[in-house]
Order: structure tokens, then C-alpha cells, then sequence
């Protein structure tokens, strides 16, 4: 594990530990919308965590059935020969998922690789201007994926298209991830523009500042 590595994932832990503290506290008229938005991404990350920990049991119950096979050849039994139908592609499904739901928290985190180095090196002024320009690009962006994906996600329900692996799966349920995560990228991106808008920096400076360079 790399330096920025272990950085970028002591950011996560730092962010969500905020992040549920906010949540904890009594709730006050200013930040219930702070709290929702908070919400939001705790809940996204926590799915994307549930994906990969999916993909982790179904792995390992792929290789355990295995050993299990393997024992039981070399003791002169026959084989269970269980296994776990469309493995490979369900966890491609699953890491997609996880990848999409974890983007607008990652983003909230500061955990987003964004090169600085024009930024560095031009005036204020100007380093204001070419973030906004760069955030109304990213929203457009953002909502434009939320769209297709959703569009996507419609048209697999209205046809009812079916996964092409031994196990037939409905294509809308791994697609809905990848909505859940456009749209809430779409919202952390929104985020992130009224906050500069208002403040003139992003809420993860502090924590872009801390990657290594």
C-alpha cells in the first residue's frame, strides 16, 4: 500500500467520522440541510461498502467450495462441485456499483485526484474563475450521466433485458447503482458550487492539502 494510499483512506475514515458526528448531534434549523446532504453520502458509501463486501463472500465461497472439492478428491470422496453461477459477472456488477455509489462522497472527502498545478501558479482571482468553469463542465457532466444512466435503467425495465451469463439476472437491478451514484454525484457536485460560491474554496481543501505530492 502506497503512501497516498493510506493518506487517502485516513481522509475517508476522518470525513465519514465528521460526517456521523454531524449526524448525532441535535438537530439545529441552520444544518438540516447540511445534515440531509450528509445523509445522502453516508448512505451512498455505505452501499458501496456492501458491494465490495458482497463481492468478498461470493469469492470467498467460490474458493472454500473449491478447497472443499479438493479435499474431498484427494480423501477419495466425490466432489460437491458447488460453485456460484455467473461469479465473474456478478462481481463486475458489483464493482461497478460500488465504484458509482462511492464518487460523490469520495468527492466530499477530498479523496479525488485533481491536478493543481495551473491552479498553483496563476492569481487568485484567476484560480476562482477556472474552478467555477471547471464545476459548471463537472455539473453539466454529472447530470448528463444521471440522465443517461437513468434512461438506461428504463429501457432494461421496459424490455425486460436480461443478463447474458448462466444466471439470468435483470439488468435493472446493477444498473441502479450507477443511477444512485450519478445522481448523487450530481448532488455533491451542486454541493460543492454553492459552497464556493458563497466562500471561494471547496469544503476539501484541508484535505487535498494533506495528499502528499
Amino acid at each position: 500500500m502506497t503512501k497516498a494510499t493510506k493518506v487517502s483512506g485516513n481522509i475517508i475514515r476522518k470525513h465519514v467520522t465528521g460526517v456521523l458526528r454531524r449526524i448525532g448531534r441535535p438537530p439545529q434549523e441552520s444544518d438540516v440541510m447540511r445534515r440531509i446532504l450528509d445523509l445522502i453520502y453516508a448512505f451512498s458509501l455505505v452501499l458501496s461498502a456492501a458491494c465490495l463486501l458482497a463481492i468478498t463472500g461470493l469469492v470467498a465461497i467460490q474458493v472454500g467450495a473449491r478447497v472443499l472439492d479438493k479435499l474431498l478428491r484427494l480423501a477419495g470422496l466425490t466432489p460437491m462441485g458447488w460453485q456460484v453461477l455467473s461469479l465473474p459477472e456478478i462481481a463486475g456488477f458489483l464493482l461497478a456499483g460500488a465504484s458509482f455509489l462511492a464518487l460523490g462522497p469520495t468527492l466530499k472527502a477530498g479523496a479525488h485526484i485533481r491536478v493543481t498545478m495551473l491552479l498553483r501558479i496563476v492569481s487568485p482571482g484567476l484560480r476562482t474563475i477556472i474552478e467555477r468553469a471547471v464545476l459548471a463542465v463537472a455539473l453539466a457532466g454529472s447530470l448528463y450521466l444521471a440522465y443517461a444512466m437513468a434512461n438506461l435503467v428504463w429501457g432494461s425495465w421496459r424490455f425486460n433485458d436480461l443478463s447474458i451469463g448462466l444466471l439470468p439476472i435483470p439488468l435493472i437491478w446493477p444498473q441502479l447503482p450507477l443511477v444512485i451514484g450519478t445522481f448523487v454525484l450530481f448532488v455533491a457536485l451542486l454541493d460543492e458550487a454553492v459552497i464556493h460560491l458563497r466562500s471561494g474554496a471547496f469544503s476539501f481543501g484541508g484535505s487535498e492539502d494533506a495528499l502528499p505530492e
